[in-house]
């Protein structure tokens, strides 16, 4: 795929667009090669990884665990700190704020095409997910 834009100039909510998109299809497909079929059971299974209360409660185990990058973590800021013109739902401010930056650097990651981080992110995120449940 040719790029037109270097990605470390994309702002922070057009990352978590990204981010958003990438993060939720890596958990539906670990959700339906779990054996999980049938559509409101995966609705209702994926909020439980990709809810901006899941999504800000990993970001912050992954910043308080010293997970991320120092690149990542200006990722997270940038994201966190973007001006949104969307109103947060079923949620509170901060806590769709941090759910913006954590988007941002998986948006990130995918976009520099780190797959491999990437997909660690990822796995580390359902393992910790799964440990709750």
């Amino acid at each position: 795929m040719t790029k037109y834009l270097d990605v470390n100039l994309i702002n922070g909510i057009a990352l978590a667009f990204e981010g958003d998109a990438v993060y939720s299809l890596y958990i539906r497909r670990h959700l339906i090669f779990q054996g999980q079929t049938k559509p409101n059971q995966l609705h209702r299974l994926a909020t439980r990884y990709v809810s901006a209360k899941a999504q800000a409660s990993l970001i912050e185990k992954m910043i308080d665990r010293e997970l991320l990058t120092e690149k990542e973590l200006d990722i997270y800021k940038r994201g966190r700190n973007a001006k949104s013109h969307t109103k947060a739902k079923n949620t509170d401010v901060i806590t769709y704020k941090m759910s913006t930056g954590f988007e941002a650097v998986m948006g990130y990651l995918h976009m520099t095409e780190d797959v491999d981080r990437l997909e660690e992110l990822v796995t580390w995120c359902i393992d910790e997910v799964e440990k709750e449940i």
